[in-house]
C-alpha cells in the first residue's frame, strides 16, 4: 500500500503498522488502519488516503491504539517485523551479489542523483515547489532515495530501537 504523503505521518504515528505495510503482513496492517480510521477493516487505499488528508485528533490517537495492537498481536503470532525486513534486504543483497546485474547500481545513481539534483535546484531557487503534486513528487523522490541507502548502507533500525531503549530507560 502506497500512503504517498501520508507515509511519514503513518511512521511517526503507528511504526509498527509502518513496517508491516512493506512486508508479507501488510493485509493485516491495511484492515488494522482502515478499522482505526474508517471504523470498518475493509477501507481501499483511497478511504484510507482520504481519511488520513482529515484525521482528526481522536482518529490519530486511535491509530496509535490500533498500532500498539498490532504489535502485541505479531509478537503472540511470534512475526518479527524488522527481522522480516532485514531478511528481505539481505536477500536482495545477495541477489545482485550473485547476478553482478548493472541494472540495480544504474537505478540507484539515477534516484540518489535526481534527488540530489532537486534538492540543490529547489534550495538554490531555480526549482520552486508550488503545488501539492510537486510537493509530492519530491517526497516520493527521497522515500526512494532512502531506500536505495538503506540498500547500499543497511538500515538505521537498530539505532532507532537503541535509541527508543534509551529513552523508555530508567537513569540510576
Amino acid at each position: 500500500m502506497d500512503l504517498g504523503i501520508f507515509g511519514k505521518l503513518i511512521q511517526n504515528v503507528a511504526p509498527t503498522i509502518a513496517t508491516a505495510l512493506g512486508g508479507p503482513v501488510a493485509g493485516m496492517a491495511v484492515r488494522a488502519l482502515s478499522t482505526a480510521l474508517l471504523g470498518h477493516p475493509d477501507g481501499s487505499q483511497d478511504d484510507i488516503n482520504a481519511a488520513l488528508e482529515n484525521a482528526t485528533p481522536d482518529q490519530i490517537a486511535a491509530i496509535k491504539k490500533v498500532d500498539n495492537d498490532f504489535k502485541v498481536q505479531m509478537k503472540s503470532l511470534d512475526i518479527d517485523l524488522v527481522r522480516i525486513a532485514e531478511q528481505d534486504r539481505e536477500s536482495a543483497r545477495q541477489m545482485q551479489m550473485a547476478n553482478k546485474s548493472a541494472l540495480v547500481p544504474s537505478l540507484a545513481t539515477i534516484i540518489v542523483s535526481a534527488f540530489v539534483v532537486v534538492t540543490i535546484g529547489t534550495l538554490m531557487g531555480y526549482a520552486k515547489i508550488e503545488s501539492a503534486m510537486a510537493g509530492t513528487l519530491i517526497g516520493y523522490l527521497s522515500a526512494k532515495a532512502e531506500l536505495v541507502l538503506s540498500f547500499y548502507f543497511g538500515s538505521s533500525a537498530d539505532s532507532e530501537k537503541k535509541s527508543e531503549m534509551i529513552y523508555n530507560s530508567t537513569p540510576k
